[in-house]
């Protein structure tokens, strides 16, 4: 991985750079995901807010499902192509150091993506196999935590 990490959506239109290293690779399994992407998961990069630069129009907003937490997700898209692109950061996580999950489809040089955390993992479809060594939820981390606690 070289950084910065550049990529965007199909038309071109929208850009954005990744300053610093991320901070962890996921997949998540949701069935939101499989919607959203047309496929088994999407893989999302987790990078910090503060390294990450976009350029271009304005992207728009749009739902990207409900956490079971009854919390409305968004996600930016290009207004031109549509390419979903990157999460909305949490209203309530809007503080120094935060994060932004970026779709990693959408960055130019994908050879280095690796899940190390595979997410909503009872929405998996049956034929796919989790890695060995994967830190793996059956839903998302949070839950986890909640019911740890």
């Amino acid at each position: 991985m070289e950084l910065p990490l550049k990529g965007g959506c199909v038309c071109g239109a929208i850009r954005y750079e990744i300053a610093r290293e991320p901070l962890r690779v996921y997949a998540c399994h949701c069935t939101d995901c499989q919607r959203f992407t047309g496929s088994a998961f999407a893989i999302g990069v987790v990078v910090p807010a503060d390294a990450f630069h976009v350029t271009g129009p304005e992207t728009r907003l749009v739902p990207n499902g409900v956490t079971e937490g009854g919390r409305r997700k968004r996600v930016a898209v290009c207004p031109e192509c549509g390419t979903r692109l990157f999460g909305e950061p949490r209203p309530d996580r809007c503080y120094q150091g935060m994060v932004r999950p970026v779709l990693g489809g959408t960055l130019d040089d994908t050879s280095w993506l690796r899940p190390t955390i595979h997410v909503w993992t009872r929405s998996a479809q049956r034929w796919v196999i989790l890695p060995e060594g994967s830190t793996v939820y059956e839903r998302s981390p949070q839950e986890a935590e909640n019911r740890a606690g």
